[in-house]
This record gives structure tokens, C-alpha cells and sequence, in this order.
């Protein structure tokens, strides 16, 4: 059953060294404080694994805690590219970075696949594509009915996956709304998982029709974090800032402008700050 702990609690009871970590959440629920918090505890020889990595994962390739990032599309949305990805592959500063890069549907897939518990996953993907050429990880299976040729990719199992909703009960039942993306099936396929919310409710409401609950007995931990996916957004309380996203491309170009960022901004920091910054954002108040 899902346990309501402090963020830093959570994340010190369910990160360790050399896990394979999933941060999911498409477009907005991005787990911005729980990353951060991943950041402060000093975490290193991670394999990320999300789909679109943005600004997060390059703050955690900056600071030299991933080891190796599985991915789809890695940029900065509508801006570019992510200039600490791009340094650790290209210098390999401040550490070399294994990449292993698919399709949105592959990892889609391959996310299901692990949380049905199934060894991969197999897709009508990739078809003209020059990905198979890079990554061995793409192979080809022939349907044994039809004889069709399709892709197939290994299951995603993380060790923790770690995304943000925006309520939970005390019975921690978490509601995940708007774009819900990947997030349960990350979930589920994982072993173990933290769920930061905007709020703690007696009871959730019932659910609206694009949402997805999921049952305390899959989640492993619980925090509240109001304001937990900031810059990015979270549906019915604060609005993405986009200014930020593109005021990253400056801050991550130059490495000396990077480090002394996240010293202020994250090592400096405490999840309660990013209540004050989204609360500038609040849809509510608007």
C-alpha cells in the first residue's frame, strides 16, 4: 500500500545508486521536484529512461548522474537541443553518456509491455527508418500466424518510476488528469514508484473521462508537493512557463552558467519553492 512520506524521505527510501529511473509525464506532470530532490541526495550511475527527455534529464546529465538514458526524441520543446545531453555524448562531460534512442510508439510499447509483465514488446514501427541501423535493441519478430515481419523492443522495467498528479487520497489512491501519457503503465511496470500531488484529499472525486486512477496497492510512496511539476504544467493549476523553456537554452549552452544555475536553483532549493513559483502561474487564479 502506498505510504504518504516527506518528498526527500521518499526519494531516499526509493532511489539508490545505478537504478534505472523512468521520470514520465507527456508535456505537463513532469516530476520536476522529485528530479531535483534526486539531484540534492547526490544520486549517480542512473539509467534514465523517459519519453521526450527534457530540461529535467538534462539537469541530471548535467550534473553527472545518469550513466546512460534510454529515450524518445530528446530536445528542448520548441527551442532545440539539450545542451548538456549534447555535451556529455559529444565531450562527455561531465561523464560519457550511453544512449539508446526509439520511436514515441516503441516506447510506448515497450512501457506496456513491461507492466503486463511480458519480455517485449512488438509494433508495425520503424519501418524505412534508419534507428534499426544504431540500436541493436531493435530486432524484427515474423508474426507466427500471418507471417508479417514486425518490430520488436525489450521491455521498459524501471527500478522506480517517479511521476507527479494532481491529487491523492489518504488511502493514497492517486488521479492523474488531463495528458495522461505513459504514466500508468510506467508505473505498473516498475518496482517500486513515488507519485508526488499537488494535493491530499479525504476522497477523490470522481474521475473526469480523459484520467486514470491508480490503486494505492501500486504505488510504493506518496508526497506532497504543491507545485511539483513546475515549469512544466499540471491541468486545473498552473499554466506551463514557457518563458523558462526557452531561457534554458541560454542557461544550459555555457557549462559555468549551468553549474552555478543548479547550485542556486536545485542544491540551494527546497520542494516547498516550487509552490511559490507555480503559484505566479496558478490557473486558479487567473
Amino acid at each position: 500500500m502506498a505510504r504518504i512520506q516527506p518528498l526527500a524521505e521518499a526519494v531516499a527510501d526509493n532511489v539508490r545508486d545505478g537504478d534505472a529511473v523512468s521520470m514520465e509525464g507527456f508535456t505537463h506532470l513532469i516530476p520536476y521536484a522529485a528530479g531535483h530532490e534526486v539531484i540534492r541526495q547526490g544520486r549517480k550511475d542512473l539509467f534514465l529512461i523517459r519519453m521526450t527527455p527534457d530540461i529535467l534529464y538534462d539537469q541530471l546529465i548535467g550534473v553527472g548522474a545518469a550513466r546512460a538514458m534510454k529515450f524518445s526524441w530528446g530536445g528542448n520543446p520548441g527551442v532545440g537541443s539539450l545542451h548538456r545531453f549534447r555535451d556529455a555524448v559529444e565531450n562527455q562531460w561531465p561523464r560519457p553518456l550511453e544512449i539508446e534512442e526509439h520511436s514515441h510508439a516503441a516506447m510506448a510499447n515497450a512501457y506496456e509491455a513491461g507492466a503486463a509483465n511480458l519480455p517485449f514488446a512488438m509494433l508495425r514501427g520503424y519501418i524505412g527508418a534508419d534507428l534499426p541501423k544504431v540500436n541493436p535493441n531493435i530486432k524484427s519478430v515474423t508474426c507466427p500466424f500471418t507471417g508479417e515481419t514486425l518490430a520488436a523492443v525489450p521491455a521498459i522495467r524501471p527500478d522506480v518510476t517517479i511521476i507527479h498528479a494532481q491529487r491523492a487520497d489518504r488511502k493514497g489512491n492517486v488521479l492523474i488528469e488531463g495528458i495522461v501519457g505513459v504514466q500508468k503503465e510506467a508505473v505498473l511496470a516498475a518496482k517500486r514508484s513515488i507519485v508526488t500531488v499537488e494535493e491530499i484529499v479525504e476522497e477523490l472525486a470522481p474521475p473526469s473521462p480523459n484520467s486514470v486512477v491508480l490503486p494505492s496497492w501500486v504505488v510504493t510512496a506518496i508526497a506532497h508537493v504543491p507545485g511539483g511539476a513546475f515549469p512544466s504544467y499540471a491541468h486545473g493549476y498552473y499554466a506551463r512557463n514557457n518563458a523558462f523553456y526557452i531561457r534554458w537554452d541560454e542557461i544550459a549552452r555555457d557549462r559555468e552558467s549551468f553549474t552555478a544555475w543548479i547550485k542556486e536553483n536545485v542544491l540551494d532549493a527546497k520542494p516547498e519553492d516550487f509552490a511559490r513559483h507555480a503559484a505566479k502561474n496558478s490557473v486558479k487564479a487567473a
